[in-house]
């Protein structure tokens, strides 16, 4: 066998030339057999239709939607629950599909195959926007009838639209049901700090932080009082004994005369030691030596004043039972009686003042640890205060949200296109088939035609004597062909030879 030389250019297309009628005739076969079998093959028609989401009629700048969730989740989770085995089955019984197969086939396959017939798939957002919410999605729907295909894609986009407004509406009731039961929660606890917060500031009245400032106030304004109670408590107990020792002098006087006996000399001992007094105390302080000596004496001369007294009141007691005393004397005892009544109520008002004082103090000191135990009240008051408002505000959002679903006014699904009614099978495509065809039967004639013309030992260049013969060709002898204008004659041939580079001319 002969070595096969590497094909040129001009090789190739001279097996074109030779066998151009095989690669025609079965380029022509595979045509007209492909389209032969397309027509064979049962037809399937594709009905399809757009559905595009609609913003809410309502901004969200207004009624913001409580309805979470990447629409594309959405859409998949009803495609699961719309493209499954008990509505797809209820869908097959409706539209009477397959019923050669019902009863041969199980009902699994069936639907198993009316799922792969139904096709949903996002549309993707238009490029420069900045939105990246899906814009729709389209339904289409291959059946082996046009009419029937575009029923059953009405149907799955009637569901679609149904199962959308549908979920849309229990998220929303589901989610202000849900808002409602922790609002409920979140008041119980608000009540509860509110009480145990009364309870509180009941218990430390008085003792609050914001009452420090007015405790300081009235501390600092009872301590004058304090002091103006005092000094009219000691200016009544210094009448009162001033009252009693002038008593006592005219008690003394006063039985003197009755008994014959002149007290003048201890009266008028104990008038002069009060006028140095008063002019001792003029000059000088209360702690001054002078000044004590002074009291001291007084305070002497008034018990030698009093002792006589008694005496005097043992011995002519019958008769001081029956005496009446002067209107001095009784005026003196009143002014007693009146003196003895305002120290009673200076001491009152003094020991409330101290009470109260003491009280206040008391307050003061313990603001601190109360301020700091308040503070951890205010602040879960505040906390369960802030979470009640903030589920209140969100459950007034869910139940006006709610509201817009009832009355569709929410995201909606609009169909774009009504689903189509097929005029033409999606499948099969006989130009495809018959293109196909035509491919097949001539990639099959080339492989025969190549096939061929290898098996084919014929010389017909100088290559293949030279392959064939392992030395140079000397000439070529082409073709001669029949002079044009003289029968019998031939044209001269002009070979060249190889070897030599010499012109021969041939002649016949």
């Amino acid at each position: 066998m002969r070595a096969q030389p590497e094909l040129t250019l001009d090789d190739h297309l001279g097996i074109l030339r030779r066998q151009w009628k095989l690669l025609v005739l079965l380029a022509l076969i595979g045509t007209i057999g492909s389209y032969l079998v397309s027509r064979l093959i049962p037809a399937s028609y594709t009905s399809e239709t757009m559905v595009l989401v609609d913003e809410p009629t309502v901004p969200d700048e207004f009624v913001k939607s409580i309805v979470g969730g990447d629409l594309n989740r959405r859409l998949a989770s009803m495609q699961e629950q719309i493209l499954s085995r008990t509505r797809l089955q209820r869908t097959i019984e409706q539209f009477g599909l397959y019923k050669k197969d019902i009863g041969r086939v199980p009902m699994e396959q069936l639907v198993e195959r009316l799922q792969k017939a139904i096709t949903v798939t996002p549309l993707k957002p238009t490029p420069g926007t900045q939105s990246r919410e899906l814009p729709g999605f389209t339904v289409s729907v291959v059946a082996e009838s046009p009419q029937v295909a575009q029923k059953i894609c009405a149907d799955i986009t009637d569901i679609f639209m149904k199962q959308n407004l549908h979920i849309r509406q229990q998220q929303a009731e589901d989610t202000t049901q849900f808002l409602s039961k922790q609002l409920g929660e979140a008041k119980g606890k608000l009540d509860e700090q509110d009480a145990t917060l009364a309870a509180f500031k009941r218990r430390y009245a008085g003792s609050l932080p914001e009452d420090m400032q007015s405790n300081m106030n009235l501390l600092t304004g009872m301590t004058p009082q304090l002091e103006a109670v005092t000094q009219s408590l000691n200016r009544a107990e210094q009448e009162k004994a001033f009252n009693e020792s002038v008593l006592n002098q005219q008690l003394a006087t006063w039985k003197s005369m009755r008994q014959g006996k002149s007290p003048e000399t201890h009266q008028e001992q104990l008038i002069a030691l009060e006028n140095l007094l008063a002019s001792l105390r003029a000059r000088y302080t209360d702690d001054h030596p002078d000044v004590i000596k002074a009291k001291n004496d007084i305070a002497q001369l008034r018990k030698e004043l009093r002792e006589e007294s008694n005496q005097m009141q043992g011995v002519s007691s019958a008769q001081d039972v029956s005496a009446v005393e002067p209107a001095q004397i009784q005026q003196l005892r009143a002014q007693l009686r009146q003196s003895d009544m305002i120290i009673k109520q200076k001491l009152r008002e003094q020991e409330q003042l101290q009470q109260k004082i003491r009280a206040l103090q008391d307050r003061v000191q313990a603001t601190p640890q109360v301020e700091q135990e308040y503070k951890s009240l205010t602040r879960d008051y505040q906390t369960a205060f802030e979470m009640y408002t903030d589920l209140l505000k969100k459950q007034n959002q869910s139940e006006m949200a709610t509201d817009l679903e009832r009355r569709q006014q929410g995201e909606q699904f609009r169909v774009l296109d009504a689903p189509s009614l097929p005029q033409r099978p999606s499948f099969p495509k006989r130009s495809y088939f018959a293109l196909g065809g035509f491919a097949g039967g001539l990639l099959l004639g080339l492989g025969l035609a190549y096939g061929i013309e290898l098996q084919n030992t014929a010389l017909r260049t100088e290559r293949d004597v030279e392959l064939l013969l392992g030395v140079p060709a000397l000439a070529l002898i082409p073709k001669l062909k029949p002079s044009r204008g003289h029968e019998g004659e031939f044209e001269i041939i002009r070979a060249e030879e190889s070897s030599r580079g010499q012109k021969l001319e041939v002649g016949v």
